[in-house]
């Protein structure tokens, strides 16, 4: 597999998925803004995502593509049939119905799963508008699940641009509507967008469902729907799966506990936090969840062949691109936060204190950035080991730091606290995560690693320093017009990119002999 070349697959088309989701969240932030309404609508989203990031793309995938991998081994079933298309089609004939059923469950209990997310009804968000949102949106999860187990298929063979692709498809169908409701309404009718926007977000999961059957079907593999029973492979994945839930969904785990603090502060945090995270995410997507999915099918081949030395040399490479990326772009947008989302969100309903507030969040979230990457990456060498509980054990403590810190600092700072808070308890996870891993002799950080970690550190304090000097030569342009907006942030952005990449290449954080080994095949690809 070549490494470099699939996480650019997957972080290219994240890229592009990313800068669509950005185009959605400005016209969101213009036509909602942090109204009650704009939280209503956060709620309604945030619910099935939260459940489908858990759920699929994180216990799910960690369990099944290892199972899966195993089973592209050649192997045939009693009936002379592919192992693979047996087990696909075993887990989907069991996964669907659960599937429907959950999402029937919370649906029908929506309007006490929102007063648990609104300090228990305190917080005035539970209305009939809410639970109406919240319901019309939460069948994207069995419908974007069904899409996971037809992506985790094609990741297993190495071909990610499709399942990567599938978020773009989301944001078309909801900027087409928002453009519609700018269209129809102006910024006259906030609830009617509001709507619109749901509906869209249920028939955009039809389509991703759609749109990878049809890839994973181009790949070669047929599903059949088979009378659901607990078979053996099915008991295996559902060993793997329970505590892959809880080790492989800290995060997400952590922002259904962002909800519930979330209830307790005033009107808009809900729209705050979402923002702030939509610029945490674009470097996280980018970077950690495509190296994250990136490196799970060759570590589970590498030590499938007991070859350790190759599973090393995959952690240490995927360790040292994601850091090589993450870190400046943290410090990067912990100092370029106000000047950043006051040019991206400041219009309509989304005032200039909005903005100054986002971005308060903005900078406590990047703290965690280089964290939560690791954590995607460190995850991994668990899970090809088929050892999803120790993860468990790790994210636990970490949670429970996580539930401690929001406590302390929430009354302290408001929703900026909760941020950090979130920030400190992924910073614990990894630190947990990578000695577990280095005392069991599984992996360890070269000192030719931890050195160039140090320089790629320092040059980024210097970026951060260059873009601290020129914030005030652009503060009266970043809530100006599109153009001095566009060109007061590209300025500011690219100076200090230049400063990095300078002091990177000068420093040896960046050697061109180490990227090329990059690029190197560590193993056969199945395309």
């Amino acid at each position: 597999m070549n490494l470099l070349k699939s996480t650019g697959i997957i972080g290219g088309m994240t890229l592009i998925s990313r800068i669509f989701g950005f185009v959605r969240d400005i016209l969101i932030a213009r036509l909602l803004g942090a109204t009650a309404i704009g939280d209503a609508w956060q709620i309604a989203f945030m619910l099935p995502n939260i459940f489908r990031r858990l759920f699929a793309e994180g216990a799910f995938s960690a369990a099944f593509v290892p199972l899966f991998n195993r089973k592209m081994k050649g192997e045939q079933d009693e009936a002379g049939r592919p192992a693979a298309q047996r087990f696909s089609s075993e887990i989907l004939s069991v996964f669907l119905p659960i599937l429907l059923v959950f999402s029937a469950i919370i649906m029908l209990a929506m309007p006490w799963v929102l007063w648990l997310f609104d300090d228990f009804g305190e917080g005035g968000r539970v209305n009939e508008t809410s639970i109406a949102l919240a319901r019309i949106t939460f069948p994207y999860l069995a419908l974007i699940s069904l899409t996971t187990l037809f992506a985790a298929i094609l990741n297993s063979v190495s071909r990610f641009a499709a399942a990567a692709f599938a978020p773009v498809l989301l944001n078309i169908c909801m900027i087409s509507v928002l453009l519609w409701s700018l269209w129809q309404y102006g910024e006259t009718a906030p609830t009617s967008t509001a709507y619109a926007l749901a509906w869209a977000v249920s028939f955009a999961g039809l389509v991703q469902a759609g749109w990878l059957y049809f890839w994973a079907r181009r790949a070669g593999f047929s599903f059949t729907l088979l009378r659901p029973r607990a078979t053996k492979d099915v008991r295996e994945l559902g060993i793997l799966i329970l505590p892959a839930i809880f080790g492989a969904g800290i995060y997400q785990i952590s922002r259904f506990i962002d909800l519930f603090f979330l209830g307790q502060l005033e009107q808009g945090s809900f729209v705050y936090l979402a923002m702030a995270d939509r610029l945490n995410q674009l470097p996280l997507g980018i970077i950690g969840i495509a190296l994250g999915v990136a490196i799970l099918p060759a570590l589970s081949r590498f030590i499938a062949d007991d070859d350790a030395g190759g599973a090393q040399r995959v952690q240490s490479n995927a360790i040292e691109l994601g850091l090589l990326l993450t870190i400046p772009a943290a410090v990067g947008l912990f100092f370029a936060a106000k000047p950043l989302v006051t040019a991206i969100f400041f219009q309509g309903r989304f005032t200039a204190d909005d903005a100054s507030m986002t971005a308060s969040v903005l900078a406590m979230l990047v703290i965690g950035l280089p964290a939560y990457v690791l954590i995607k990456i460190l995850t991994p060498a668990f899970f090809a080991r088929k050892d999803t509980r120790t993860p468990v054990y790790t994210a636990a403590f970490s949670l429970v730091v996580n539930v401690v810190l929001n406590i302390i600092l929430i009354p302290l700072y408001g929703v900026p606290g909760l941020a950090l808070a979130g920030a400190i308890a992924a910073w614990t996870n990894c630190a947990l995560l990578y000695t577990i891993l280095h005392r069991r002799g599984h992996y360890h950080l070269e000192w030719d690693l931890l050195l160039r970690i140090v320089r790629i550190v320092i040059s980024a304090l210097a970026m951060g320093a260059a873009i601290w000097f020129l914030l005030p030569f652009g503060e009266a342009h970043y809530g100006g017009g599109i153009v001095a907006r566009s060109v007061s942030v590209l300025i500011l952005v690219g100076s200090g990119a230049v400063v990095y990449f300078a002091l990177a290449f000068a420093t040896g954080a960046i050697d061109r002999k180490k990227i090329n080994m990059l690029t190197e095949k560590a193993a056969p690809t199945q395309e």
